[in-house]
């Protein structure tokens, strides 16, 4: 079998891919406000358009905040990544819903869509990012050319971010080994099997069906199957219709949990029992997508973000969170990764499957037509 690190999918395949409070007043119209090159901070696709990136700096603090939406602290490590960017530019970060699924992200933008309380930059699962692309602003930032081409839109309306496999974690002590992912629909497993989201909303639960699909006969092509599966999962009694937390799975409330390998790794340094598998018969992997909020209220500092994402120090930042940075065989061969942690990622055996843009659409059809029929 091979090995594979998820970064090196791109030779193998395509990108993978609230009714809220009142709105606070409209505020002024930051995205107004002129970068030294005459370009509009709002309108800026480059660091270049505003007279390079100490002048982005400076705008950005002028801004002197950031909005950012369903970034959960212990997600990929964006607690620490949040905090570095805020310090290190002196720029307050409002983290708004954390553990909001990638659709609210989108609601969000549209029900506070003129006011300094929207969202300025969006983390996507693919289907939710590429049915909503009119939403975003290009921006290419300086580390574009280390972003393989299969895994960003030419003009920089998303790029992916950071990615993994997903993978079926597990608290031993209540549970027998799970070895495949059949071994779900066992009666050990009565009322304890949990999935990160609702699939027509959230990135890690999409790839959670399409994980069981491919497992039951299905492919990147038929999500079919894995509907199904969650069906009979469900008529067993052995869905959990919880969506997970770290709370969740340190008091035993979702003892079983399918998501995203690099959550599943940070449990177990919480959970002595955790253990998880990533399916040898059924390897799926994904990416995030990064975009900035055409109407973002912080233009400047949306972009700045975007900047320090996709530096050597926040993708290796990511990498610390366990999750796999885009640009990291680029900063491997450079000799800017974390190598202790590069090296120390999960190999996993079996072919990887990475949905391309087309087959994540079709997929996602067929969850919005089936998937309520299943799980209501």
């Amino acid at each position: 079998m091979k090995h594979l690190r998820l970064t090196s999918l791109g030779m193998v395949a395509a990108a993978s891919v609230l009714v809220l409070a009142a709105c606070s007043p409209p505020s002024d119209d930051k995205s107004d406000t002129t970068t030294d090159t005459g370009v509009k901070a709002s309108e800026a696709t480059s660091a270049d358009d505003f007279g390079g990136m100490d002048k982005l700096v400076e705008a950005a603090q002028k801004e002197g905040e950031l909005n950012v939406i369903a970034l959960p602290p212990d997600w990929a490590n964006y607690g620490e990544i949040i905090d570095t960017f805020a310090k290190k530019y002196d720029i307050k970060v409002n983290s708004d819903q954390p553990d909001a699924a990638s659709q609210d992200e989108i609601n969000a933008a549209d029900q506070l869509k003129g006011t300094d309380r929207a969202p300025d930059v969006f983390d996507l699962g693919q289907a939710v990012a590429l049915a909503n692309t009119d939403m975003y602003a290009p921006y290419q930032v300086q580390t574009w050319a280390d972003i393989p081409d299969q895994f960003k839109e030419a003009s920089g309306l998303w790029v992916n971010d950071y990615g993994g496999y997903m993978a079926i974690g597990y608290d031993s002590s209540k549970v027998p080994d799970v070895t495949s992912v059949n071994d779900l629909l066992g009666s050990d497993f009565k009322g304890k099997v949990a999935l990160n989201g609702d699939p027509t909303q959230a990135g890690a639960a999409f790839s959670g069906v399409m994980m069981a699909s491919i497992a039951n006969g299905g492919s990147a092509d038929d999500i079919a199957p894995g509907v199904d599966f969650f069906d009979q999962l469900n008529k067993k009694g052995n869905f959990l219709p919880v969506d997970p937390t770290s709370a969740t799975i340190e008091s035993g409330q979702t003892p079983v949990v399918i998501d995203w390998d690099y959550l599943g790794a940070a449990e177990a340094k919480n959970v002595d029992t955790w253990k998880m598998i990533i399916p040898e018969e059924a390897v799926v992997a994904g990416y995030y997508f990064q975009a900035i909020n055409a109407d973002a209220p912080h233009p400047a500092a949306a972009r700045l973000w975007q900047e320090f994402l996709f530096s050597d120090e926040g993708q290796n930042l990511w990498l610390k969170g366990g999750a796999r940075p885009i640009r990291g065989e680029a900063m491997a061969q450079a000799g800017t990764i974390d190598k202790a942690l590069w090296d120390a990622l999960p190999q996993v055996a079996g072919t990887p499957v990475v949905p391309t843009n087309e087959q994540t659409e079709k997929a996602a059809a067929y969850l919005a037509d089936n998937w309520s029929k299943v799980i209501s």
